[in-house]
């Protein structure tokens, strides 16, 4: 699915259930009854005044704690020191323009009693106002708990009818005072009518209205004109989980409708309240014809799919060209560009795109006349080395002849003999040089050949051992095969997998310390399809090799450290060489069809973590018509 559909049937699919779910909405509210729509208009206020008296109960438990951890309150209301409970109080209840403040003592005696007059005017109270004595005070005192209290009750000096929040002053577990935050119903419920955006009733426990911001709620006023509460009623509202829906009411020539509920603020029921709204309130909008709504969301919905459509088409067309350019560059065509122009960011996007095909153009470029001048130097490189090998092994030839002739006439004379053998050891060194300098010639010339015919590795390793006995006694060096004489008879071409055991068992002498040991281990490998394979691990206690290096150390004449500190002899510890084994060994294994890695932890010549050199074979080289070339 292309991306235009992917855009357009998604957009299209959300549209329409957008507009069928505004449809069903508009028509399902337009359709509702007055009445239902009133009720829960009634309910959302009541669920806001219920948020809000929890909202000042937070404030009242937080200037609480501000009141009672003051210093030196604690031990100015156990002194009985008003005047200075008074300097430490006054501070906060103006700042925070709270209307009442009472410290009672552990006597239950009210110590400060700070009251808001209707002017503002903060007048402190002198004489007890008896709130110590009340039964939710005295709780406190019983129980000991942390808990704040609550309690709507009547302030005896204006009669104005208060909601308290108390909270007891701790000290290691004992109550030692008790903390009384006041606000007058006068100020707390027009600010609930302000957010409700309904009038607010509150009864107390026995539905006697206390508070009103309706009008003509007094208690004077008749019966049947207020919202008063009979004990049936409130039966009913006490033993409701929710909003309880109450009745209509003619107030001062106006219609309204009420809700209650319980006033509870944590555990404490306090009374209850009322939410109250005019009938008018929502206006009735049932005249609005159903086809009328549907053919508005009709029409916008056809114009936001044609819309979306067009800005579709406007995003994907060039995301398209773009999408073309970049499968046509990937096919190799770097001339393609987008020939996208636009200010926004998808043109912003072409313009990198094209810039970046142009820069990859030219480095291609330069890569191509690099790779060239690369490949010829490479020839080169590789026909020198084949004519350097061949020139060298004539006079090598016959400087070994001429050395063995000397040798034998000089047979007699110790110190003749000790520099002819010298010269004759300097060949050999030589003939193995220029041998792997014609070997790495023929792999990197592709003309490798291997005659397979059955190999006993047993033998193979054997022979390797052999030519190393000497060198690994004189550098003290523990030489172990393990599993190799258990391994099956091979196809393989001997001497040329002699060759690489000897470069690999040469690299771990020069690598591991005088004492040091190395071990080669044989086994089979399951490699799927219930076909098997030989593994040789070559192991050595050595200096190891940085993982860096494990890729770079099969490639001709690399060699890792500084070539300068290299031993001059090719079994000593750290010993030169030309760097062309491990090259060989490869091209070899794979001429095979075989695979050689090598792992090691990393280089350090103090707590030789060693290398191990795997090689692995099939147990036949696939049959072909000419002997297997090695592929570069």
């Amino acid at each position: 699915m292309s991306i235009r559909f992917k855009v357009v049937i998604p957009y299209l699919i959300l549209t329409l259930v957008v507009a069928a779910i505004g449809v069903y909405v508009v028509t399902q509210l337009i359709s509702g009854s007055q009445e239902e729509r009133l009720k829960n208009q009634l309910r959302q206020a009541g669920r806001v005044v219920s948020d809000e008296f929890v909202t000042q109960e937070k404030q009242h438990v937080e200037k609480a704690r501000q009141v009672a951890f003051t210093d030196n309150v604690v031990e100015s209301l156990q002194a009985g020191d008003r005047a200075a409970l008074e300097r430490l109080v006054r501070p906060q209840v103006e700042v925070s323009r709270l209307e009442q403040v009472l410290v009672i003592d552990e006597q239950r005696q009210e110590q400060l009693h700070l009251l808001r007059r209707p002017d503002g005017v903060l007048e402190n109270i002198n004489y007890a106002m008896g709130m110590g004595e009340s039964a939710w005070i005295r709780s406190f005192f019983l129980v000991g708990t942390d808990a704040p209290g609550r309690v709507l009750g009547q302030n005896q000096i204006n009669q104005r009818y208060y909601y308290y929040t108390a909270l007891p002053i701790l000290r290691d577990k004992k109550v030692l005072g008790i903390v009384v935050i006041g606000t007058s119903l006068d100020v707390l419920l027009p600010r609930l009518k302000s957010i409700s955006l309904a009038d607010v009733i509150l009864y107390d426990g026995t539905g006697k209205i206390i508070a009103s911001t309706l009008a003509g709620q007094t208690e004077d006023t008749a019966p049947e004109s207020t919202f008063s509460l009979d004990q049936a009623s409130l039966n009913e509202i006490l033993a409701a989980s929710n909003i309880v829906y109450g009745e209509h009411k003619k107030v001062l020539s106006h219609n309204y409708s009420i809700a209650r509920g319980v006033f509870k603020v944590g555990r404490d029921r306090l009374g209850v309240f009322g939410v109250v709204l005019p009938v008018d309130f929502i206006v009735d909008a049932s005249s609005t014809r159903r086809s009328t709504v549907f053919l508005i969301f009709a029409i916008a919905a056809l114009v936001v799919v044609l819309l979306g459509y067009r800005i579709s088409h406007m995003l994907i067309s060039p995301l398209q060209t773009l999408l073309r350019a970049s499968q046509a560059i990937a096919g190799g065509d770097l001339n393609q560009r987008t020939g996208i122009r636009t200010s926004d960011e998808i043109g912003e996007l072409a313009n990198t795109f094209d810039e970046m095909t142009e820069r990859l153009q030219e480095r291609t470029n330069e890569l191509e006349k690099t790779y060239k001048v690369l490949e010829q130097m490479d020839r080169t490189k590789v026909s020198f080395i084949e004519v350097a090998a061949h020139e060298l092994r004539t006079p090598l030839t016959l400087v070994k002849g001429y050395t063995q002739m000397l040798a034998m006439k000089f047979k007699n004379e110790p110190e003749m003999m000790a520099l002819t053998q010298g010269i004759l050891d300097g060949s050999d060194r030589m003939q193995e040089i220029v041998g792997s300098m014609l070997d790495v010639s023929r792999i990197d010339s592709k003309l490798l050949k291997i005659l397979p015919e059955d190999t006993n590795l047993g033998v193979v390793m054997a022979r390797v051992y052999k030519n190393f006995r000497d060198a690994l006694q004189e550098r003290n060096l523990s030489f172990a095969m393990q599993g190799v004489d258990g391994l099956p008879i091979i196809q393989a071409d001997p001497d040329q997998l002699y060759k690489v055991f000897y470069h690999l068992v040469i690299n771990a002498i020069k690598y591991t310390p005088d004492g040091g040991r190395i071990t080669v281990h044989g086994h089979l490998v399951e490699v799927g399809d219930g076909q098997n394979e030989v593994e040789i691990v070559v192991s050595d206690t050595g200096i190891g090799i940085d993982s860096a290096h494990h890729e770079l150390i099969f490639e001709k004449f690399y060699q890792t450290g500084e070539v300068y500190m290299h031993s001059s002899g090719k079994t000593k510890f750290k010993g030169g060489g030309p760097g062309l084994g491990l090259a060989i060994a490869r091209g070899v294994v794979e001429a095979h069809e075989g695979r050689i890695w090598v792992e090691s932890p990393g280089h350090d010549e103090t707590r030789l973590p060693g290398s191990q050199f795997f090689v692995r074979l099939p147990l036949k080289v696939k049959d072909n018509e000419h002997p297997p070339i090695l592929e570069a």
